[in-house]
């Protein structure tokens, strides 16, 4: 029960009072003709059409396709982010061998390696893989070699004083003490997989959420479009506020940092 009574007080009524006013204003709007959009439905349509498809099971299977490739895609770029993003943050020498091609990469839009991956993986999820990878891994990596590099000099003289080797140093002091660092950038990175694991559907993958907008927009069921926009909002929501649940379980001093990131 307490339990309940803490979630029920984290969630912002009020916000989703003005969502539900919005939504009776479209609908009245469009209802008495004061709004005249020919390719706008009602919300009572796009609800409807959510209902279609959450009934015949497509949803659930174009929601478990981007998920996957969400999920598989944002693990590769924390994994490879925090191991980069410690190293160099531990060593001025890589940092000053290395800092240049991050900066020569990190600008380039994720979507841009589409026709490669298209190339090289065909139409599969190795393809979006690609895709998502190399830009969320940005945010995690900067976040992390950020954080490793403002830990303070008391943390490194501990180290010293134990005699701890350099990956006995990283693992011990330096990741514990980075941590809010590295958890704001996998935060980040993963509202990041999602948006491009739906972009690369739309482009490039006939497969997933994004490829079911396409689809629906070329049938001119405009209220399914409308209906699997809302579906991959709902979809980054939970994403996020159960990443946000895990942290502030597993790791409580640092989810203040996690909320102010978002």
């Amino acid at each position: 029960m307490r339990e309940l009574e803490r979630i029920l007080a984290r969630i912002n009524w009020l916000g989703l009072g003005t969502i539900a006013v919005g939504f009776a204003l479209w609908e009245i709007s469009l209802r008495a003709g004061l709004a005249q959009y020919q390719n706008l439905p009602a919300p009572s349509a796009i609800a409807g059409g959510l209902a279609e498809i959450a009934g015949n099971g497509q949803l659930l299977a174009d929601t478990l396709h981007t998920l996957t490739s969400v999920l598989v895609g944002w693990l590769a770029a924390v994994i490879i982010g925090v191991t980069l993003g410690l190293l160099l943050g531990a060593s001025a020498t890589l940092r000053r061998y290395s800092l240049a091609s991050v900066e020569v990469l990190r600008p380039m839009p994720g979507i841009a390696f589409a026709p490669v991956a298209l190339l090289l993986f065909g139409f599969s999820l190795q393809m979006e893989l690609m895709v998502i990878i190399l830009p969320a891994l940005w945010p995690v990596l900067i976040g992390t070699m950020g954080a490793v590099m403002g830990v303070h000099a008391r943390l490194r003289e501990v180290a010293r004083t134990f005699r701890l080797s350099r990956g006995e140093s990283l693992r011990k002091i330096m990741l514990p003490a980075a941590l809010p660092g590295v958890l704001v950038g996998a935060r980040l990175s993963m509202t990041l997989a999602l948006v491009l694991a739906v972009v690369v559907e739309m482009v490039g993958n006939p497969a997933g959420l994004g490829y079911a907008v396409v689809r629906e927009q070329q049938a001119m069921r405009l209220e399914l479009v409308f209906a699997y926009v809302v579906a991959i909002g709902a979809l980054g929501m939970l994403l996020n506020a159960i990443l946000t649940g895990a942290v502030n379980r597993l790791f409580p001093t640092a989810s203040g940092r996690l909320r102010e990131a978002g």
